[in-house]
Protein backbone atom coordinates (compact mmCIF):
# COMPACT_ATOMS: atom_id res chain seq x y z
CA UNK A 1 0.00 0.00 0.00
CA UNK A 2 2.90 2.34 0.78
CA UNK A 3 4.49 1.55 -2.59
CA UNK A 4 1.18 2.21 -4.34
CA UNK A 5 0.88 5.57 -2.55
CA UNK A 6 4.41 6.62 -3.54
CA UNK A 7 3.75 5.65 -7.16
CA UNK A 8 0.48 7.58 -7.21
CA UNK A 9 2.11 10.71 -5.74
CA UNK A 10 4.85 10.56 -8.38
CA UNK A 11 2.26 10.29 -11.14
CA UNK A 12 0.38 13.29 -9.72
CA UNK A 13 3.60 15.33 -9.48
CA UNK A 14 2.97 16.44 -5.88
CA UNK A 15 5.26 18.86 -4.07
CA UNK A 16 7.30 17.70 -1.05
CA UNK A 17 4.92 19.27 1.50
CA UNK A 18 1.87 17.68 -0.14
CA UNK A 19 3.68 14.33 -0.15
CA UNK A 20 4.50 14.69 3.55
CA UNK A 21 0.84 15.34 4.40
CA UNK A 22 -0.28 12.37 2.30
CA UNK A 23 2.27 10.08 3.98
CA UNK A 24 1.18 11.27 7.41
CA UNK A 25 -2.50 10.62 6.64
CA UNK A 26 -1.60 7.20 5.23
CA UNK A 27 0.42 6.28 8.33
CA UNK A 28 -2.55 7.25 10.51
CA UNK A 29 -4.83 5.03 8.42
CA UNK A 30 -2.36 2.14 8.66
CA UNK A 31 -2.31 2.46 12.45
CA UNK A 32 -6.11 2.51 12.57
CA UNK A 33 -6.26 -0.46 10.20
CA UNK A 34 -3.98 -2.55 12.43
CA UNK A 35 -6.05 -1.64 15.48
CA UNK A 36 -9.36 -2.39 13.80
CA UNK A 37 -8.03 -5.57 12.21
CA UNK A 38 -7.50 -6.97 15.69
CA UNK A 39 -11.06 -6.02 16.62
CA UNK A 40 -13.59 -8.81 16.20
CA UNK A 41 -16.31 -7.63 13.84
CA UNK A 42 -19.83 -8.88 14.45
CA UNK A 43 -23.49 -8.38 13.73
CA UNK A 44 -23.76 -5.94 16.64
CA UNK A 45 -21.51 -3.49 14.74
CA UNK A 46 -24.22 -2.96 12.11
CA UNK A 47 -27.74 -1.63 12.23
CA UNK A 48 -30.17 -3.34 9.88
CA UNK A 49 -32.22 -0.82 7.89
CA UNK A 50 -34.16 -2.89 5.36
CA UNK A 51 -34.33 -6.23 3.52
CA UNK A 52 -33.46 -5.51 -0.14
CA UNK A 53 -33.09 -9.03 -1.54
CA UNK A 54 -34.02 -12.62 -0.83
CA UNK A 55 -32.89 -15.83 -2.49
CA UNK A 56 -32.87 -19.57 -2.01
CA UNK A 57 -30.03 -19.60 0.53
CA UNK A 58 -30.38 -16.33 2.40
CA UNK A 59 -31.08 -12.64 2.05
CA UNK A 60 -29.49 -9.23 1.52
CA UNK A 61 -30.06 -6.31 3.89
CA UNK A 62 -29.20 -2.65 3.75
CA UNK A 63 -27.16 -2.00 6.89
CA UNK A 64 -25.28 0.89 8.46
CA UNK A 65 -22.00 0.48 10.33
CA UNK A 66 -22.58 2.14 13.67
CA UNK A 67 -19.15 3.70 14.22
CA UNK A 68 -18.56 5.20 10.76
CA UNK A 69 -22.03 5.81 9.32
CA UNK A 70 -21.15 3.80 6.21
CA UNK A 71 -24.03 2.11 4.41
CA UNK A 72 -23.50 -1.42 3.05
CA UNK A 73 -25.35 -4.38 1.58
CA UNK A 74 -25.10 -7.32 4.00
CA UNK A 75 -25.45 -10.75 2.41
CA UNK A 76 -26.58 -13.27 5.04
CA UNK A 77 -26.29 -17.01 4.39
CA UNK A 78 -27.47 -19.73 6.77
CA UNK A 79 -24.71 -22.21 7.63
CA UNK A 80 -27.24 -25.03 8.02
CA UNK A 81 -28.57 -24.42 4.50
CA UNK A 82 -25.05 -24.23 3.09
CA UNK A 83 -24.18 -27.59 4.65
CA UNK A 84 -27.47 -29.29 3.81
CA UNK A 85 -27.50 -28.17 0.17
CA UNK A 86 -23.73 -28.64 -0.29
CA UNK A 87 -23.09 -24.97 -1.06
CA UNK A 88 -20.01 -24.53 1.15
CA UNK A 89 -17.60 -24.68 -1.80
CA UNK A 90 -19.63 -22.13 -3.74
CA UNK A 91 -19.80 -19.55 -0.95
CA UNK A 92 -16.09 -20.05 -0.21
CA UNK A 93 -15.35 -19.43 -3.90
CA UNK A 94 -17.39 -16.23 -3.84
CA UNK A 95 -15.62 -14.94 -0.74
CA UNK A 96 -12.16 -15.74 -2.16
CA UNK A 97 -12.87 -14.09 -5.51
CA UNK A 98 -14.26 -10.94 -3.91
CA UNK A 99 -11.10 -10.70 -1.80
CA UNK A 100 -8.88 -11.03 -4.88
CA UNK A 101 -10.88 -8.87 -7.29
CA UNK A 102 -10.21 -5.15 -7.01
CA UNK A 103 -11.98 -3.75 -10.04
CA UNK A 104 -14.48 -1.03 -10.90
CA UNK A 105 -16.46 -3.76 -12.68
CA UNK A 106 -16.87 -6.04 -9.66
CA UNK A 107 -18.96 -5.35 -6.56
CA UNK A 108 -16.56 -4.67 -3.70
CA UNK A 109 -16.54 -6.70 -0.50
CA UNK A 110 -15.33 -4.89 2.62
CA UNK A 111 -15.74 -7.51 5.35
CA UNK A 112 -16.75 -11.09 5.85
CA UNK A 113 -17.42 -12.72 9.20
CA UNK A 114 -19.56 -15.40 10.79
CA UNK A 115 -21.42 -16.38 13.92
CA UNK A 116 -22.92 -19.68 15.09
CA UNK A 117 -25.85 -19.48 12.65
CA UNK A 118 -24.80 -17.49 9.60
CA UNK A 119 -22.09 -16.30 7.23
CA UNK A 120 -22.00 -12.56 6.48
CA UNK A 121 -20.59 -10.73 3.45
CA UNK A 122 -20.49 -6.94 3.82
CA UNK A 123 -20.57 -5.51 0.31
CA UNK A 124 -20.76 -2.06 -1.21
CA UNK A 125 -24.39 -0.99 -1.56
CA UNK A 126 -25.32 -0.32 -5.19
CA UNK A 127 -28.56 1.70 -5.11
CA UNK A 128 -29.38 1.22 -8.81
CA UNK A 129 -30.77 -2.27 -8.20
CA UNK A 130 -30.12 -5.02 -10.75
CA UNK A 131 -30.64 -5.65 -14.46
CA UNK A 132 -33.42 -8.15 -13.79
CA UNK A 133 -35.49 -5.45 -12.07
CA UNK A 134 -34.73 -2.95 -14.85
CA UNK A 135 -35.81 -5.42 -17.54
CA UNK A 136 -39.00 -6.23 -15.63
CA UNK A 137 -39.89 -2.53 -15.54
CA UNK A 138 -39.42 -2.11 -19.29
CA UNK A 139 -40.87 -4.13 -22.16
CA UNK A 140 -37.62 -4.02 -24.13
CA UNK A 141 -34.51 -1.87 -24.35
CA UNK A 142 -33.56 0.14 -27.42
CA UNK A 143 -30.51 -0.96 -29.40
CA UNK A 144 -28.62 2.07 -28.09
CA UNK A 145 -29.42 1.12 -24.47
CA UNK A 146 -28.59 -2.52 -25.18
CA UNK A 147 -25.28 -1.53 -26.76
CA UNK A 148 -24.32 0.38 -23.60
CA UNK A 149 -25.19 -2.38 -21.10
CA UNK A 150 -23.74 -5.21 -23.18
CA UNK A 151 -20.53 -3.21 -23.76
CA UNK A 152 -20.11 -2.57 -20.02
CA UNK A 153 -20.82 -6.22 -19.25
CA UNK A 154 -18.19 -7.26 -21.82
CA UNK A 155 -15.61 -5.23 -19.86
CA UNK A 156 -16.89 -6.61 -16.54
CA UNK A 157 -16.67 -10.23 -17.69
CA UNK A 158 -13.24 -9.63 -19.22
CA UNK A 159 -12.00 -8.19 -15.90
CA UNK A 160 -12.68 -11.49 -14.09
CA UNK A 161 -11.37 -13.55 -17.00
CA UNK A 162 -8.09 -11.63 -16.67
CA UNK A 163 -7.92 -12.80 -13.05
CA UNK A 164 -8.23 -16.37 -14.28
CA UNK A 165 -11.85 -16.89 -13.23
CA UNK A 166 -14.91 -18.10 -15.13
CA UNK A 167 -18.17 -16.70 -13.72
CA UNK A 168 -20.50 -19.45 -15.04
CA UNK A 169 -23.62 -17.71 -13.74
CA UNK A 170 -23.92 -14.53 -15.81
CA UNK A 171 -27.59 -13.47 -15.76
CA UNK A 172 -29.52 -10.20 -15.27
CA UNK A 173 -29.87 -10.85 -11.51
CA UNK A 174 -26.08 -10.70 -11.17
CA UNK A 175 -25.59 -7.44 -13.08
CA UNK A 176 -25.92 -4.73 -10.44
CA UNK A 177 -26.22 -1.01 -11.17
CA UNK A 178 -24.40 1.67 -9.19
CA UNK A 179 -25.73 5.12 -8.29
CA UNK A 180 -24.97 6.40 -11.79
CA UNK A 181 -26.43 3.40 -13.61
CA UNK A 182 -23.17 1.63 -14.48
CA UNK A 183 -22.78 -2.16 -14.36
CA UNK A 184 -20.97 -4.20 -11.70
CA UNK A 185 -20.76 -7.99 -11.55
CA UNK A 186 -21.87 -9.87 -8.45
CA UNK A 187 -22.65 -13.38 -7.17
CA UNK A 188 -19.51 -15.42 -7.74
CA UNK A 189 -20.75 -18.60 -6.05
CA UNK A 190 -20.24 -20.72 -9.16
CA UNK A 191 -16.88 -19.21 -10.09
CA UNK A 192 -13.64 -21.13 -10.74
CA UNK A 193 -13.92 -24.76 -11.82
CA UNK A 194 -16.45 -25.83 -9.22
CA UNK A 195 -18.98 -28.33 -10.50
CA UNK A 196 -22.64 -28.05 -9.74
CA UNK A 197 -23.55 -31.52 -10.90
CA UNK A 198 -26.73 -31.80 -8.85
CA UNK A 199 -28.19 -28.83 -10.74
CA UNK A 200 -27.39 -30.34 -14.13
CA UNK A 201 -28.77 -33.72 -13.08
CA UNK A 202 -31.98 -32.03 -11.94
CA UNK A 203 -32.51 -30.47 -15.35
CA UNK A 204 -31.66 -33.72 -17.11
CA UNK A 205 -34.13 -35.73 -15.05
CA UNK A 206 -37.03 -35.16 -17.39
CA UNK A 207 -39.19 -37.76 -15.61
CA UNK A 208 -39.77 -35.14 -12.91
CA UNK A 209 -40.76 -32.41 -15.33
CA UNK A 210 -44.28 -31.12 -15.34
CA UNK A 211 -46.33 -31.52 -18.51
CA UNK A 212 -45.37 -28.61 -20.74
CA UNK A 213 -48.14 -26.23 -21.74
CA UNK A 214 -47.56 -26.04 -25.47
CA UNK A 215 -49.79 -22.96 -25.77
CA UNK A 216 -46.69 -21.11 -24.50
CA UNK A 217 -45.04 -21.97 -27.80
CA UNK A 218 -47.85 -20.33 -29.77
CA UNK A 219 -47.97 -17.05 -27.85
CA UNK A 220 -46.98 -13.88 -29.65
CA UNK A 221 -43.88 -12.12 -28.36
CA UNK A 222 -45.87 -9.62 -26.25
CA UNK A 223 -47.76 -12.33 -24.33
CA UNK A 224 -44.62 -14.43 -24.05
CA UNK A 225 -42.75 -11.47 -22.51
CA UNK A 226 -45.62 -10.86 -20.05
CA UNK A 227 -45.65 -14.53 -19.01
CA UNK A 228 -41.87 -14.57 -18.60
CA UNK A 229 -41.87 -11.43 -16.45
CA UNK A 230 -44.71 -12.78 -14.30
CA UNK A 231 -42.72 -15.93 -13.46
CA UNK A 232 -39.24 -14.39 -13.42
CA UNK A 233 -39.13 -13.29 -9.80
CA UNK A 234 -40.22 -16.71 -8.57
CA UNK A 235 -37.41 -18.33 -10.58
CA UNK A 236 -34.87 -16.03 -8.92
CA UNK A 237 -35.94 -17.28 -5.47
CA UNK A 238 -35.89 -20.96 -6.43
CA UNK A 239 -33.10 -23.27 -5.25
CA UNK A 240 -33.06 -24.70 -8.76
CA UNK A 241 -32.98 -21.33 -10.49
CA UNK A 242 -33.30 -21.09 -14.23
CA UNK A 243 -31.10 -22.71 -16.88
CA UNK A 244 -32.03 -19.99 -19.41
CA UNK A 245 -28.61 -18.32 -19.38
CA UNK A 246 -26.34 -21.37 -19.03
CA UNK A 247 -24.24 -22.47 -22.01
CA UNK A 248 -24.92 -25.99 -23.33
CA UNK A 249 -21.31 -27.13 -22.85
CA UNK A 250 -21.62 -26.43 -19.09
CA UNK A 251 -24.51 -28.90 -18.90
CA UNK A 252 -22.59 -31.53 -20.84
CA UNK A 253 -19.81 -31.52 -18.23
CA UNK A 254 -17.29 -32.76 -20.78
CA UNK A 255 -15.27 -29.60 -20.30
CA UNK A 256 -15.82 -25.92 -20.90
CA UNK A 257 -13.86 -22.69 -20.69
CA UNK A 258 -14.42 -18.97 -20.17
CA UNK A 259 -16.32 -18.76 -23.46
CA UNK A 260 -19.40 -20.06 -21.60
CA UNK A 261 -19.76 -16.55 -20.12
CA UNK A 262 -20.09 -15.03 -23.60
CA UNK A 263 -22.96 -17.40 -24.42
CA UNK A 264 -24.77 -16.11 -21.32
CA UNK A 265 -24.21 -12.53 -22.47
CA UNK A 266 -25.77 -13.36 -25.84
CA UNK A 267 -28.89 -14.68 -24.07
CA UNK A 268 -29.12 -11.47 -22.01
CA UNK A 269 -28.73 -9.35 -25.15
CA UNK A 270 -31.60 -11.28 -26.79
CA UNK A 271 -33.77 -10.70 -23.70
CA UNK A 272 -33.01 -6.96 -23.69
CA UNK A 273 -34.11 -6.56 -27.32
CA UNK A 274 -36.94 -9.14 -27.55
CA UNK A 275 -38.41 -8.99 -24.02
CA UNK A 276 -37.71 -12.57 -22.91
CA UNK A 277 -34.77 -15.00 -23.25
CA UNK A 278 -34.65 -17.29 -26.32
CA UNK A 279 -35.15 -20.60 -24.52
CA UNK A 280 -37.80 -19.66 -21.93
CA UNK A 281 -40.37 -22.40 -21.34
CA UNK A 282 -43.01 -23.54 -18.88
CA UNK A 283 -40.54 -25.56 -16.80
CA UNK A 284 -36.77 -25.55 -16.17
CA UNK A 285 -36.60 -29.02 -17.75
CA UNK A 286 -38.21 -27.77 -20.96
CA UNK A 287 -35.80 -24.84 -20.98
CA UNK A 288 -32.89 -27.25 -20.55
CA UNK A 289 -34.09 -29.27 -23.57
CA UNK A 290 -34.33 -26.08 -25.64
CA UNK A 291 -30.82 -24.95 -24.65
CA UNK A 292 -29.38 -28.34 -25.60
CA UNK A 293 -31.28 -28.20 -28.90
CA UNK A 294 -30.35 -24.54 -29.54
CA UNK A 295 -29.71 -24.99 -33.27
CA UNK A 296 -33.45 -25.49 -33.78
CA UNK A 297 -34.85 -23.42 -30.90
CA UNK A 298 -32.83 -20.19 -31.17
CA UNK A 299 -35.16 -18.14 -33.38
CA UNK A 300 -36.19 -14.49 -33.63
CA UNK A 301 -39.89 -13.49 -33.59
CA UNK A 302 -40.71 -11.67 -36.85
CA UNK A 303 -42.98 -9.17 -35.06
CA UNK A 304 -40.06 -7.73 -33.03
CA UNK A 305 -37.75 -5.84 -35.40
CA UNK A 306 -34.05 -5.83 -34.52
CA UNK A 307 -31.09 -4.84 -36.68
CA UNK A 308 -28.97 -7.33 -38.60
CA UNK A 309 -25.94 -6.18 -36.56
CA UNK A 310 -27.69 -7.06 -33.28
CA UNK A 311 -28.97 -10.40 -34.58
CA UNK A 312 -25.52 -11.30 -35.91
CA UNK A 313 -23.82 -10.57 -32.58
CA UNK A 314 -26.37 -12.65 -30.64
CA UNK A 315 -25.77 -15.58 -33.02
CA UNK A 316 -22.01 -15.16 -32.64
CA UNK A 317 -22.38 -15.32 -28.84
CA UNK A 318 -24.84 -18.23 -28.91
CA UNK A 319 -23.13 -20.84 -31.07
CA UNK A 320 -20.68 -23.75 -30.72
CA UNK A 321 -17.98 -22.69 -28.28
CA UNK A 322 -15.20 -23.33 -30.82
CA UNK A 323 -16.67 -20.69 -33.16
CA UNK A 324 -17.92 -18.29 -30.47
CA UNK A 325 -16.92 -14.65 -30.61
CA UNK A 326 -14.30 -13.94 -27.97
CA UNK A 327 -12.41 -17.18 -28.65
CA UNK A 328 -9.44 -15.14 -29.89
CA UNK A 329 -9.76 -12.54 -27.12
CA UNK A 330 -12.00 -9.70 -25.98
CA UNK A 331 -10.79 -7.39 -28.78
CA UNK A 332 -12.70 -9.59 -31.22
CA UNK A 333 -15.91 -8.71 -29.37
CA UNK A 334 -15.09 -5.02 -28.99
CA UNK A 335 -14.46 -4.65 -32.72
CA UNK A 336 -17.84 -6.16 -33.68
CA UNK A 337 -19.95 -3.75 -35.83
CA UNK A 338 -22.74 -3.71 -33.20
CA UNK A 339 -20.40 -1.76 -30.88
CA UNK A 340 -19.56 0.91 -33.44
CA UNK A 341 -19.14 4.27 -31.69
CA UNK A 342 -18.54 2.82 -28.20
CA UNK A 343 -15.82 4.68 -26.27
CA UNK A 344 -14.41 1.62 -24.51
CA UNK A 345 -11.74 3.58 -22.62
CA UNK A 346 -14.15 6.07 -21.03
CA UNK A 347 -17.51 4.27 -21.03
CA UNK A 348 -17.73 4.24 -17.24
CA UNK A 349 -17.16 8.00 -17.11
CA UNK A 350 -19.96 8.69 -19.62
CA UNK A 351 -23.62 9.04 -18.59
CA UNK A 352 -25.39 5.67 -18.40
CA UNK A 353 -27.94 4.77 -21.08
CA UNK A 354 -30.71 4.91 -18.48
CA UNK A 355 -30.19 7.38 -15.65
CA UNK A 356 -30.78 6.24 -12.09
CA UNK A 357 -32.54 8.61 -9.72
CA UNK A 358 -31.00 8.37 -6.25
CA UNK A 359 -32.35 10.62 -3.50
CA UNK A 360 -29.93 9.56 -0.73
CA UNK A 361 -27.11 7.11 -0.02
CA UNK A 362 -29.62 4.67 1.50
CA UNK A 363 -32.27 5.02 -1.23
CA UNK A 364 -33.88 1.60 -1.86
CA UNK A 365 -36.50 2.70 -4.40
CA UNK A 366 -34.89 0.52 -7.10
CA UNK A 367 -35.41 -2.64 -5.03
CA UNK A 368 -38.50 -4.75 -4.41
CA UNK A 369 -40.28 -4.70 -1.06
CA UNK A 370 -39.59 -7.73 1.14
CA UNK A 371 -41.22 -8.62 4.46
CA UNK A 372 -38.90 -8.87 7.46
CA UNK A 373 -37.69 -12.40 8.25
CA UNK A 374 -36.15 -14.26 11.17
CA UNK A 375 -32.97 -15.30 9.39
CA UNK A 376 -30.90 -14.09 12.34
CA UNK A 377 -32.72 -16.46 14.71
CA UNK A 378 -32.33 -20.26 14.97
CA UNK A 379 -34.79 -22.24 12.85
CA UNK A 380 -36.39 -25.58 13.66
CA UNK A 381 -33.84 -27.18 11.33
CA UNK A 382 -30.83 -25.71 13.14
CA UNK A 383 -32.42 -26.34 16.54
CA UNK A 384 -32.81 -30.03 15.67
CA UNK A 385 -29.12 -30.39 14.89
CA UNK A 386 -27.32 -31.69 17.97
CA UNK A 387 -24.84 -29.09 19.22
CA UNK A 388 -21.90 -31.48 18.86
CA UNK A 389 -22.88 -32.40 15.30
CA UNK A 390 -23.10 -28.74 14.34
CA UNK A 391 -19.70 -27.94 15.86
CA UNK A 392 -18.14 -30.92 14.10
CA UNK A 393 -19.16 -29.47 10.74
CA UNK A 394 -18.31 -25.85 11.58
CA UNK A 395 -14.63 -26.37 10.69
CA UNK A 396 -15.49 -25.99 7.00
CA UNK A 397 -16.05 -22.26 7.61
CA UNK A 398 -12.59 -21.64 9.12
CA UNK A 399 -10.72 -18.56 7.78
CA UNK A 400 -13.90 -17.03 6.40
CA UNK A 401 -13.25 -13.66 8.09
CA UNK A 402 -11.85 -10.79 5.99
CA UNK A 403 -11.39 -7.02 6.37
CA UNK A 404 -10.51 -4.62 3.56
CA UNK A 405 -8.09 -1.75 4.30
CA UNK A 406 -10.16 1.11 2.84
CA UNK A 407 -13.33 -0.29 4.35
CA UNK A 408 -11.90 -0.04 7.85
CA UNK A 409 -10.28 3.36 7.54
CA UNK A 410 -12.77 5.40 5.50
CA UNK A 411 -15.65 7.27 7.02
CA UNK A 412 -18.97 7.62 5.32
CA UNK A 413 -21.81 10.08 5.05
CA UNK A 414 -24.71 9.76 7.45
CA UNK A 415 -27.74 7.99 5.95
CA UNK A 416 -30.89 10.00 5.36
CA UNK A 417 -32.89 8.11 7.97
CA UNK A 418 -30.45 9.33 10.65
CA UNK A 419 -30.56 12.91 9.38
CA UNK A 420 -34.32 12.82 9.60
CA UNK A 421 -34.03 11.80 13.22
CA UNK A 422 -35.81 8.51 12.70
Amino acid sequence: RQKKLEQMMEEEGLKDEEKRLRRSAHAQKETEFLRLKRTRLGLEDFESLKVIGRGAFGEVRLVQKKDTGHVYAMKILRKADMLEKEQVGHIRAERDILVEADSLWVVKMFYSFQDKLNLYLIMEFLPGGDMMTLLMKKDTLTEEETQFYIAETVLAIDSIHQLGFIHRDIKPDNLLLDSKGHVKLSDFGLCTGLKKAHRTEFYRNLNHSLPSDFTFQNMNSKRKAETWKRNRRQLAFSTVGTPDYIAPEVFMQTGYNKLCDWWSLGVIMYEMLIGYPPFCSETPQETYKKVMNWKETLTFPPEVPISDKAKDLILRFCCEWEHRIGASGVEEIKSNPFFEGVDWEHIRERPAAISIEIKSIDDTSNFDEFPESDILKPTVATSNHPETDYKNKDWVFINYTYKRFEGLTARGAIPSYMKAGK
